[in-house]
């Protein structure tokens, strides 16, 4: 049995102690020592690294450490990216064996850091991508911590082959938005009503024909994908997340009324056969009364405790939105990426705990960042049904490479019959092919 690893600096923090939770606990599987005696790690002869500016004979590995992990608060540091050939991309760069502070890198980016500082935010009030260090210098395609961990790992097994390392094992959660259960079917009569006047007044008669037959029944219901999902799901024995949108009518929550009986049915049908969640509201960002309802509107009908959570809109707001979900009892978090670009937003594919820069601790709460979202590979990356999967796949390799956890979303409106995502249901099962191929 290998000793923990030794780690010499010269004092301890809250961030110093998540970050080497996260590198050397969960993804090497080591425990370790945090030690401000110099003499204990010159002498020690256990795996060690030096993370001060101080210089050992006996030195372990060095890394040069900037200020980031001994800091309360957020600051502005100044971020220059560099190239490196084993590396990729890095920064905080230093002259030790180590060529840059990979600790408090790595915390930058799984925090995000840099969504604490002010930014440019998009019409939805997000976060743009376009502000993200990871676009300006083109790794949002890679999950670079997890590479830069890799690298690392090999350092330290030449310098301690001893060292036995946690074998990991790739996963795939197929998790499915439902921010509109159905296009016309039990709308209630003041919105079938309201319906058939917008058609009438656009003179989308089409449309009024579509709903009519929709409404007596003679055809199905163009957002209903739900057999087609549950088949997918039995014929390659998927890991599926339902998350249900449960907020109150408005300009961008459109779902049905959460009281609801057909809606209802729908939710404990689902329920019987995959893990569900709460899709919290757009209008519930900003109220934290709000997003309690929802959550207890699920949990009503569901008679379940409910502990996962993803956005809508995939809107985040740092410390804010993590620090409701916390409130009402959530503990799996999927809004770990952007809804208008596919690829790695905290740079990182395992599952992993939300650091709190406001309140300057780890929390309970377990982010899984989620990377291709079928909406954006349409109208970001432009793809046919017929080019999906070519934009897809780069993205579940880098996964696959790391053997972290892959996390897709879809909408049953764009698996169901409408005539715009023709051909995104043979999509969906190429990349679930390509996601549980070996």
């Amino acid at each position: 049995m290998v000793q923990p690893v030794l780690i010499y600096s010269v004092k301890s923090s809250p961030r110093l102690k998540y970050i080497l939770n996260i590198i050397l606990k969960d993804v090497f599987g080591l425990d370790y020592v945090i030690t401000q005696n110099p003499v204990q790690f010159e002498q020690s002869e256990v795996p060690k690294i030096n993370y001060s500016v101080q210089k050992f004979t006996r030195d372990g590995i060095k890394i040069s450490p900037v200020t980031l992990l001994f800091e309360y608060g957020i600051k502005d540091h100044l971020i220059e990216v560099n190239n490196h050939k084993d590396y990729n991309k890095l920064f905080f760069k230093s002259h030790s064996e180590i060529p840059f502070d990979i600790l408090a890198a790595s915390f930058w980016l799984i925090t995000r850091y840099e969504e604490y500082l002010p930014f440019k935010q998009d019409k939805y009030n997000r976060f743009d991508v376009k502000n993200s260090l990871a676009f300006q210098y083109d790794f949002i395609e890679i999950p670079l911590v997890n590479l830069w961990l890799e690298q690392f790992k090999k350092v330290l097994s030449v310098k301690y082959p001893e060292i036995k390392f946690k074998e990991h094992q790739f996963s795939y959660i197929s998790t499915v938005d439902i921010d509109n259960a159905y296009k016309f079917k039990f709308k209630g009569i003041m919105r079938e009503a309201g319906g058939y006047l917008k058609s009438l007044l656009t003179r989308n008669f089409k449309e009024i024909k579509e709903r009519t037959a929709v409404v007596l029944n003679n055809k199905p219901d163009p957002f209903d994908s739900y057999d087609f999902l549950l088949d997918v799901q039995k014929r390659y024995n998927l890991n599926v997340l339902y998350f249900f949108l449960l907020g109150d009518y408005g300009v961008n929550d459109k779902n049905h009324p959460a009281n609801n009986k057909d809606f209802q049915v729908l939710i404990k049908h689902l329920a019987d056969y995959a893990k569900i969640g709460i899709h919290p509201s757009y209008r519930s960002n900003n109220d934290l009364n709000q997003l309690k309802v929802e959550v207890n509107r699920l949990a009503n009908i569901t008679h379940r405790d409910i502990k996962n959570s993803r956005q809508h809109f995939a809107i985040l707001k740092f410390p804010e939105t993590y620090q409701a979900l916390l409130q009402t009892g959530i503990i799996n978090d999927y809004s770990m990426g952007y809804g208008n670009y596919n690829g790695f937003r905290a740079s990182f594919c395992i599952p992993y705990n939300w650091y709190d820069l406001d309140a300057e601790q780890e929390t309970p709460l377990v982010i899984h960042p989620f990377c291709i979202i079928e909406t954006t590979l349409k109208f970001t990356n432009k793809a046919t049904d017929q080019t999906a999967i070519q934009f897809a796949k780069p993205i579940i390799d880098e996964v696959k490479k790391y053997k972290g956890e892959l996390v897709t979303t879809i909408h049953n409106d764009t698996m169901g019959s409408v005539s715009e995502w023709k051909g995104w249901k043979e999509v969906y099962e190429q990349i679930v092919k390509e996601a549980l191929s070996k």
